[in-house]
């Protein structure tokens, strides 16, 4: 499958580059009738779009979404959904000036030999977190949809920057606060020691990194197609696109290879007639398949690559080796703009299961909770 193409039956084909005319998504295979409008879209836009804080680029980019096909008169026809945003505030003088010298980190150097020097390098083009703008847009509408169907919500915030950690907070209590602070921390006390962190980062010309975590609840038992197709192996590959991520786990994680396998299992119980297990760790899936408790991962991002500090690379076309300073406009940690994308991609993964599982049908009736 090509690879700006995601999903089987929810499919996604992301477009675009960090300094062309746009970026946005298609978006095939959304059930018909499924109540939505521009404004929806617009409100998960506008927690990942840039220049909103100190601890973020200063790039300004209004990013109005336009709904181009698939819509009419409030619901999805069935048909593409094709959806972008315009990019206006785009400079590209500091790119010219470091090309041929590819910038430690980042994609330069991989992309011109995979494409012969025809890549758009401006703000790493194709590999630009610029493109997750298109990845929140179809994931707004993939959050809508799993509503719809069963209530189902999905949640991520930031639990750790630069070593500074969150406490345990209630599943309510991170809904309800998580977008209260510029690094989209629930825990507040933690989250100002964050901005600290960031912003001494800035002041040195340096980049932080962290960890998002993401929760999913509501969901039905049984997403997932194993053994390729497992729930937790096509989120993996689905987050892995994210520029700037380097690991995922799935509830304990890694820290259940430490464990006996009398402290890792999760017991059954049945509570209220329902079947659940007393503790979570194997984070919401067993055998591949979610298993009707609570979806949770964590995702770690590394410190962004760009920094204003003098670093050893190398001219292309002299082989010689050299040094350079990015200059320009970058996020000094991405990790206060991640969540709202992280909650996009593990939307868009359980809506194509969803569909590709007979959980949600082709064509949705309409019911009081979607006018």
């Amino acid at each position: 499958m090509p690879g700006n193409i995601l999903g089987e039956r929810f499919v996604v084909v992301s477009f675009g580059e960090s300094h062309g005319r746009c970026v946005g998504a298609v978006v095939e295979g959304c059930p018909a009738g499924l109540p939505i409008s521009e404004e929806e879209i617009q409100k998960e836009l506008d927690l990942r779009k840039p220049g909103t804080s100190a601890v973020t680029t200063m790039r300004k980019e209004e990013d109005k979404v336009e709904f181009l096909s698939g819509v009419f008169q409030g619901y999805t026809t069935g048909a593409p959904i094709c959806m972008l945003v315009w990019n206006k505030d785009v400079d590209s003088s500091s790119y010219e000036k470091i090309r041929g010298r590819p910038r430690p980190g980042h994609a330069d150097y991989t992309a011109f030999v995979k494409y012969g020097g025809f890549e758009d390098y401006r703000g790493s083009g194709r590999f630009s977190a610029r493109v997750t703008a298109g990845f929140v847009m179809a994931g707004a509408l993939a959050k809508k949809l799993l509503g719809h169907a069963w209530g189902s919500q999905v949640y991520a915030y930031v639990r750790e920057i630069g070593g500074v950690k969150s406490r345990d907070m209630p599943l309510d209590e991170i809904r309800e606060k998580r977008y209260g602070n510029s690094v989209r921390c629930p825990d507040f006390d933690a989250a100002s020691k964050m901005e600290s962190k960031i912003l001494e980062a800035k002041r040195k010309g340096d980049s932080l990194g962290g960890i998002v975590e993401c929760v999913a609840v509501d969901l039905p038992v049984g997403l997932g197609e194993p053994v390729f197709a497992s729930i937790d192996s096509d989120l993996s590959k689905a987050l892995f696109a994210v520029p700037a991520v380097k690991g995922v786990e799935f509830g304990l994680g890694f820290e259940s290879a430490r464990r006996y396998g009398s402290e890792n299992n999760d017991l059954f119980k049945v509570v209220d007639g329902k079947i659940v297990t007393e503790t979570n760790n194997s984070g919401g899936i067993l055998g591949g398949l979610t298993s009707g408790m609570p979806l949770v991962i964590k995702i770690g991002f590394k410190p962004p690559s760009s920094i204003a500090k003098a670093q050893n690379t190398v001219s292309m076309e002299t082989m010689e080796q050299t040094s350079l300073v990015v200059t320009g406009r970058h996020d000094p940690c991405v990790l206060p703009r991640a969540p709202p994308i992280v909650e996009s991609i593990v939307a868009i993964v359980l809506a194509d299961h969803g569909l590709r599982g007979g959980f949600i049908p082709p064509i949705l009736k309409k019911s009081k909770s979607s006018e």
